[in-house]
């Protein structure tokens, strides 16, 4: 069995009074989440919960009016922020070239923070039942402030079939945006593991710039999806970052700032949008492959210049998380290949050539055998190949260089 994770992003209302209560306690949670992060970074980065809990515990509870069970989250809050940023730093180690200029590389670890993890914004995380839970026939919702519990009205609008179907809430975050308050909940649920064994469909995904992704199934039915108006739009929002870049000022700076929280929602949304279409076009069953893009770059030669800068913010790992929970909640699957010379095999007669690719027609033309296909649906139809060759046992499949005919 799976589990898989959501994340319900609940509207609340609360009355002026209630909203009061809400930021003081997330504020009061705020501070001492610092205090702890201090802490840590102070002590060599001690991570356990019960170090921390023996250190600290007494002193919060004599000095702060968080409840017992909400000093307990702060702690865990804490530690799971340093322990996310240790993953984090571990993809992404130090890279330097030595004096014979060859690349090296020196794994991360939280020793490289400068100073503390800061929590700058007010937030609480609530545990079911014991902060939070659902009254009046979940018409309602009860909360923990620094006081007693506070009863208040919610949105649970596009949400009814997290309440209805087997899903099961857990910790919830109480956080505040632009005024209006949220509780974000974290629900879990288990599904069937998708089965390798099962004859499942096997679906190649190239992803660029051009055509935001490339796919061919099986049969060799290949769609393609156009991000040309993406890349027009990603050249508004540059302009526009340009020129408030140019001034400067506070206010500019302001404008920035809600400019990047705009283009990445809106980017979100187009992630969400294609991973969806793609898990509702083929269905359950699928194994979906994608090409391992950590530390890839891309050609940008055949764009204009003013959209060359794309690449380097695109999100394609944002597509690739959207798609493989999406993709297990239908038991289907998604694995990553080797993306090495995806774009100059022949799958006709094998050969790799890199200057079979014609990047100015988008074309992809086998000088040996003559085969001749649009280059974004030749990258797809390798990866559909090595997604075979993983069906198959190959633990890392990877297209081995062949320059003559095989």
């Amino acid at each position: 069995m799976t589990k898989l994770g959501r994340t319900i992003k609940m509207r609340l209302y609360p009355d002026a009074n209630q909203a009061e209560q809400f930021l003081a306690m997330s504020q009061e949670y705020q501070r001492l989440a610092n205090v702890v992060s201090q802490w840590i970074f102070d002590h060599s980065f001690q991570l356990s919960w019960l170090k921390i809990n023996h250190q600290m515990y007494k002193q919060f509870r004599q000095e702060s009016p968080l409840n017992s069970q909400m000093i307990q989250s702060v702690f865990r809050t804490v530690v799971a922020r340093y322990k996310t940023v240790r993953e984090q730093m571990k993809q992404h180690p130090y890279r330097y070239k030595n004096e014979e200029n060859k690349w090296i590389q020196i794994p991360k670890d939280l020793t490289w923070l400068v100073q503390p993890i800061q929590f700058h914004r007010p937030q609480a995380d609530l545990v079911r039942q014991s902060n939070y839970s659902f009254v009046s026939e979940m018409q309602q919702i009860s909360i923990t402030t620094l006081g007693k519990r506070t009863k208040l009205g919610f949105t649970n609008k596009g949400f009814e079939k997290y309440f209805a179907e087997d899903w099961k809430l857990g910790t919830a975050k109480l956080v505040r945006n632009r005024g209006k308050w949220f509780l974000h909940i974290g629900i879990t649920k288990e599904v069937s593991d998708f089965n390798s064994k099962d004859d499942p469909q096997i679906v190649g995904i190239d992803r660029g710039l051009r055509f935001l992704a490339t796919t061919i199934d099986s049969k060799g039915k290949t769609l393609f999806f156009d991000g040309k108006k993406i890349l027009h739009k990603r050249k508004k929002f540059l302009e526009i970052r340009r020129q408030l870049q140019s001034k400067g000022s506070k206010s500019a700076k302001r404008k920035l700032k809600r400019l990047a929280q705009r283009e990445n929602r809106w980017m979100t949304d187009i992630n969400h949008r294609l991973a969806k279409t793609l898990v509702t076009t083929y269905g359950s069953h699928t194994l979906f492959v994608l090409e391992d893009l950590t530390n890839v770059t891309f050609n940008t030669d055949d764009l204009p210049k003013s959209l060359r800068n794309s690449h380097r913010s695109w999100s394609f790992f944002q597509l690739e998380s959207f798609l493989t929970y999406k993709a297990q909640a239908i038991q289907s699957n998604v694995v990553k290949v080797d993306p090495a010379f995806t774009s100059q095999r022949c799958p006709k007669c094998g050969l790799v050539e890199k200057t079979n690719r014609h990047h100015e027609t988008h074309e992809y033309r086998c000088k040996q055998c003559q085969y001749r296909c649009n280059d974004d649906r030749l990258g797809a139809m390798n990866i559909e190949m090595l997604g075979q060759d993983w069906l198959n046992g190959v633990k890392h499949p990877k297209i081995k260089k062949l320059t003559t005919a095989g």
